[in-house]
């Protein structure tokens, strides 16, 4: 992971108006969020018109769009990044007209899984569960789409969320269930 002080001065200079630090930015954090969104798309359709390359791009394309956006730190930043990424998947899913299976989808969520491997209608209803779970507690949100959308180590979550990686560990154990319940009721 980059060096957490260098993306956050980057995010200031970049909200200061310098639009060399989102170049900058963009080098420094392309090659992780690029390896993750690769992840995403493992066991895909070779066909898939949606690939990695262009997932990292609409995401940046849609944090240069947003420039009112003010980022406080990287934390910040990359939860956005999750957020977006997601929305990717899911407008693109949405795009391609799936419709949703009925009894529900169980998405399986692995402790050692850094993505989830989703067809684009589990993707929309994972994008409708986690958009109620944000409802409900903003913070498991982000740690979710931490770990598991943008592939961060427990420990690195728990830096970035500013608790315990006892913390994370007991609540993704909570989470993983209560998603897993959520997705099969719909």
């Amino acid at each position: 992971m980059a060096e957490a002080g260098e993306i956050t001065i980057l995010l200031r200079d970049w909200r200061a108006g310098n639009p060399a630090a989102m170049d900058h930015l963009f080098e420094l954090v392309y090659p992780q969020l690029r390896q993750i969104a690769g992840a995403l798309f493992r066991g895909e359709r070779p066909e898939n018109l949606l690939q990695p390359t262009c997932v990292v791009n609409e995401l940046f394309l849609k944090l240069v769009r947003q420039r009112s956006l003010r980022f406080e730190d990287r934390e910040h930043f990359y939860s956005l990044s999750a957020r977006l990424m997601r929305r990717v998947l899911v407008d693109h899913a949405r795009s391609e007209g799936r419709q949703k299976r009925d009894g529900g989808i169980p998405v399986p969520l692995e402790a050692d899984m850094a993505w989830i491997n989703a067809k684009p209608a589990e993707m929309i209803d994972l994008d409708r569960v986690l958009e109620e779970l944000e409802q409900i507690d903003p913070r498991k949100c982000r740690l979710v789409e931490l770990r598991f959308f943008l592939g961060f180590t427990a420990e690195e979550t728990a830096e970035l969320l500013n608790i315990s990686k006892a913390t994370v560990d007991r609540e993704l154990r909570f989470l993983k269930g209560w998603l897993n319940d959520r997705l099969q009721s719909t």
